[in-house]
């Protein structure tokens, strides 16, 4: 599949997990009576990214997420080449699906913009957690959703499953995460609605990438040493997209 069709996929599949998971909180949860509340945001968040997984998994990987590009760099199932080019298509599609959210949710009269499903710390956090607390959370969830991408998508796992298994890791990565920074585990994700909350979201930026990339970059690195079999491994004066490299790599 030619690095056109891949990054297409790329922007489409990260513009739903922004549209779809972020527009969950700022639509549904606050809608007076619905009561989705962060139960219902974590579920759509998952459910974002098993649908898209089964939509682009076989064309792109489907990582919808810087973190996840570099770990699986990190862990030998990408190619150091196709990093920037996912990057930026990753968010592009995230600020695209957040300025489609916005346009939508400024239609509703008296809406107030608030966070915007920005992550944060400190006094931005849903929770009032620490920087350091913050921080410790983002690296370490990102590096179990690593874990679990790289496990689901391992050729000795049943493939078929790997969406599902990935979609329900990320609700629960988020069932653990919104109290304390709103759950990023994803660059991307929090650029896209920081964009348009600016202010203290645009300030706080800066955490919610160097987290997230520590942590995915562990995640893989840990994944690739002690679990992975070296026939496995594939590297870049490999050809990229070998048939067992196609099977679903959500992210």
């Amino acid at each position: 599949m030619s690095i056109e069709k891949r990054t297409i996929a790329e922007f489409i599949g990260t513009f739903w997990l922004v549209f779809g998971g972020c527009g969950s909180a700022v639509i549904a949860a606050a809608y007076p009576g619905l009561g989705i509340g962060f139960e219902g945001v974590a579920l759509a968040f998952g459910l974002t990214v098993l649908t898209m997984a089964y939509a682009f998994g076989h064309i792109s990987g489907c990582h919808l997420n810087p973190a996840v590009s570099l770990g699986m760099y990190a862990g030998g199932r990408f190619r150091g080449a196709d990093l920037i080019p996912y990057i930026v298509a990753q968010i592009t599609g995230a600020c695209a699906g957040a300025g489609t959210l916005y346009i939508i949710a400024i239609g509703k009269r008296g809406f107030e913009l608030g966070g915007f499903a920005s992550n944060g710390y400190g006094s931005h956090s849903p929770g009032g957690y620490t920087l350091m607390s913050c921080f410790l959370a983002e690296v370490v969830l990102t590096a179990f959703f690593l874990l679990i991408i790289m496990g689901a998508t391992d050729k000795r796992a049943p493939q078929a499953l790997a969406p599902v298994a990935i979609g329900l890791g990320l609700t629960l990565i988020h069932l653990v995460g919104i109290p304390v920074t709103n759950t990023s585990v994803n660059p991307a994700r929090s650029t896209g609605p920081a964009m348009f909350a600016g202010g203290w979201a645009l300030q706080q930026l800066w955490m919610f990438w160097i987290a997230p990339l520590l942590g995915g970059a562990a995640g893989g690195a840990i994944y690739r040493t002690l679990f992975s079999e070296h026939a496995e491994i594939s590297t870049e004066s490999e050809a990229p997209h070998k048939p067992e490299r196609e099977r679903l790599r959500a992210a």
